[in-house]
């Protein structure tokens, strides 16, 4: 059995909380979970202490039994020293798109034009 370290979502329409458990990788997001081993409330500051709460003792526990946090659920472990997240690098996503580029050039092109018009 695949166990997963996620968030359940709680609260009311627009206003999301969440809750962190200990679910087979097979369950629904919201469904049947093992245990609930903290909580995630989006709504609150980011200074906050109540935003994120964390049980490290069960989360070691589960982790030591094979379970696999999702990406999110590892931010958070990292920010309270419990994991190690490797740090992500895609420079592709930074780069302008082709359209973009086009718009630059373009621009450049009319700015050179009115520069030239003006020296004459």
């Amino acid at each position: 059995m695949s166990l997963k370290i996620r968030l359940a979502r709680g609260g009311s329409k627009k206003r999301p909380y969440y809750q962190i458990v200990i679910a087979d990788a097979r369950a629904p997001r919201d469904g049947r979970f093992l245990e609930k081993v903290g909580s995630w409330n989006p709504m609150l500051g980011k200074d906050n202490e109540k935003r994120i709460e964390l049980n490290a003792e069960r989360l070691k526990h589960w982790i030591d039994n094979g379970a696999q946090p999702t990406d999110r659920v590892l931010r958070f472990m990292a920010e309270a020293g419990l994991a190690e997240r490797p740090a992500r690098s895609n420079p592709e996503k930074a780069k302008p798109g082709k359209r973009a580029v086009e718009r630059a050039a373009e621009r450049k092109q009319k700015a050179d034009a009115a520069a030239a018009a003006a020296a004459e």
